[in-house]
């Protein structure tokens, strides 16, 4: 008992030291534009957030836009309101937007479906509320575009020029930096490819299969662009140039996605683009989204948008934390005139749970609002609430008769299940409220939601194993003299 002891109390030491130091970091992470994959060094920190998003990353307190300031903007689809809208639709106007607001360099945006028709947009910081506005309502642009021998990656954003009738049979590709060489090198902001042909052209996309059960997108065409695609990959395929590989670029928003070479002649508009063996089912599915957001036939119109200032976030960030620290410390004092010695043990315990919040908000990211920080101080009342009837209990047995670590065992042993009962009623809650903001664009109610959850977890945790632990090896340390001490225990 002794051995297990000590291991949970180095285990809640630990915890609380590793909390302590994230709750005080302050770093972030944004990956240059234009490079993906190994192009770029992500410090070590930052790969060990895997979770994150690849494009920004950070161990910083995220401000919501109650808070920090910025834009929210609602967007419907501008279609009569008896004509019904396309869920797949809706999906591809949501990708759309969150690749916009990535290049306009927006930190912790928030963009969501709110019912059938509308989506959520709300931008913490900008700047330029109109550019923002004009970013996200404007129809995306989708092209296909010769790059020639080229692999264009991912993510790269390319300048293009729309192709004449002429240009379509030609085998001789645009310039590639790769056949350079001297200083005739080019870079990518330099060079301009041509464009065969756009979003307008296609008629269908879907995810399909091939021969070995690879996820492939299939896609057809128009009449627009039938011929003209015939024409390109009949005269730039593999077979006609020897096997050497012709690239055919997806590119939406000036933004390569998919670079796939041309391996057949496309003589009917129906076409396959492989993504090769260690391409997953979620990989096709994004790209065939991409694809058909190019052609999205619904525009979108701003029903509704607000500017807040950053003052009144500062202002309410100051007198949250100023409300919050005064509650904190009557909550400490009170437990430690009333409950004395456990008093103790239950501030230290709560100072962890406060760590451990914070340094979870600040890893998962956790965007905090005014609701949401309403969330965290309501399960700091909670976390009081676990002790107090756990101490309850201790009290009631040492009243009993018991010894002192057995009243301790049995105090937390018969407090336990009211316990459960309660935090579990309150996270069945939580997802229902976290459910109820997902999907009706209600993010402030949303943000309350994840604290309170995250909150409730938390101060399980503490209450439990941090309470016990410590008052476990506090009966190790001082049992003996604490044994007719009583008043030191509350009683």
């Amino acid at each position: 008992m002794r051995d297990r002891t000590l291991g949970w109390l180095i285990f809640v030491v630990v915890i609380a030291v590793a909390a302590g130091l994230i709750s005080a970091a302050n770093v972030d992470y944004k990956r240059p534009p234009g490079l993906t994959g190994d192009d770029y060094a992500q410090p070590l920190w930052a790969k060990l957030l895997f979770w994150q998003d690849t494009k920004y990353r950070a161990v910083k307190v995220s401000e919501g836009l109650d808070l920090k300031g910025g834009l929210q903007v609602l967007l419907e689809a501008d279609v009569p309101a008896s004509a019904p809208v396309k869920s797949e639709d809706m999906d591809a106007a949501l990708e759309v937007i969150r690749n916009r607001i990535d290049a306009l360099g927006v930190a912790e945006p928030l963009v969501q479906r709110s019912g059938d028709r509308r989506i959520v947009v709300e931008l913490p910081g900008v700047s330029d509320p109109d550019l923002a506005i004009a970013t996200v309502r404007e129809q995306a642009f989708l092209e296909f575009v010769d790059a020639g021998y080229t692999d264009i990656p991912e993510g790269t954003r390319v300048r293009t020029t729309i192709a004449t009738g002429s240009e379509m049979t030609s085998t001789t590709p645009v310039t590639s930096s790769a056949e350079l060489t001297g200083t005739e090198t080019l870079s990518e902001s330099q060079r301009i490819y041509t464009t065969v042909i756009n979003g307008k052209d296609l008629s269908t996309v879907r995810v399909t299969t091939g021969q070995l059960n690879q996820p492939e997108v299939a896609f057809g065409l128009k009449d627009s662009g039938k011929d003209i695609f015939a024409k390109f990959t009949t005269a730039n395929n593999e077979n006609v140039l020897g096997g050497r590989k012709y690239y055919l670029c997806i590119v939406l928003d000036k933004v390569v996605v998919s670079c796939p070479s041309i391996q057949n002649a496309i003589p009917d508009g129906q076409g396959v683009i492989t993504l090769g063996g260690k391409a997953t089912l979620d990989e096709a599915s994004k790209l065939a989204l991409q694809l058909r957001s190019g052609s999205l036939p619904i525009a979108l119109r701003v029903a509704e948008s607000r500017a807040i200032g950053p003052t009144l976030g500062q202002d309410s960030i100051r007198r949250s934390i100023t409300a919050g620290i005064i509650g904190i410390l009557v909550v400490l004092v009170f437990m430690l005139v009333y409950y004395r010695l456990p008093g103790v043990l239950a501030d230290l315990a709560l100072v962890t749970f406060a760590l451990v919040s914070l340094a979870l908000y600040k890893l998962i990211p956790v965007t905090l609002t005014l609701p949401g920080i309403a969330g965290f101080l309501l399960s700091t009342g909670m976390a009081v609430d676990a002790n107090v009837l756990i101490f309850e209990r201790m009290k009631e047995e040492l009243r009993a008769g018991r010894s002192l670590t057995a009243a301790v065992e049995a105090g937390f042993d018969r407090a336990w299940s009211a316990i459960r009962d309660s935090n579990l009623s309150t996270l069945i809650t939580c997802v229902i409220l976290f459910w109820f903001g997902s999907n009706f664009g209600a993010s402030m109610v949303k943000g309350f939601a994840i604290t309170l959850f995250l909150g409730v977890l938390v101060s399980m945790f503490t209450a439990i194993t941090v309470t016990h632990t410590l008052l476990r090896a506090l009966m190790r340390g001082f049992g003996e003299k604490l044994r007719n001490q009583h008043w030191l225990m509350g009683v």
